[in-house]
């Protein structure tokens, strides 16, 4: 009867393994499908001249990738067996929630630059402006 449930254990155990580790699998490759997709969005907007804050676009693309790839980090958590292990994905995800951290603030930033109207590239073609407008006065 024993070794009946140990089996039955074992055979969950491993049930459970292959699901989380398809799961950390499908999270990282989410992510990075993100960043791509990211990517080529901004590089269409620069061929086709379409958005004019594309660093807000990137850092949002950017900071929604991060998120599923922490996702991974916590669910590979599971998986350790070891302190060691542990101690290598406390890092990871340390230095990943830092990355998140860092650009969600960088994009509220931007957008309050945008609301604000001092942003670097509305500057730039205001300042031009201003300058014609002296010289003609």
């Amino acid at each position: 009867m024993i070794s009946h449930a140990s089996s039955l254990f074992e055979y969950l155990e491993s049930i459970f393994f292959i699901i989380v580790n398809y799961s950390i699998l499908l999270m990282e490759a989410i992510g990075v499908a993100i960043i791509v997709v990211t990517v080529f969005r901004v590089f269409s907007a620069i061929i086709h001249h379409k958005q004019r804050n594309l660093r807000l676009l990137l850092a949002h693309g950017i900071a929604f990738a991060l998120e599923f790839k922490l996702g991974a980090e916590v669910l590979r958590t599971i998986l350790a067996r070891s302190f060691e292990e542990i101690g290598m994905i406390a890092c990871v995800i340390a230095l990943r929630a830092a990355l998140t951290f860092l650009l969600h603030w960088e994009v509220r930033e931007e957008r309050e630059e945008d609301e604000n109207g001092q942003n670097e590239e509305d500057i730039s073609v205001i300042r031009p402006k201003a300058a014609k407008a002296r010289e003609k006065s």
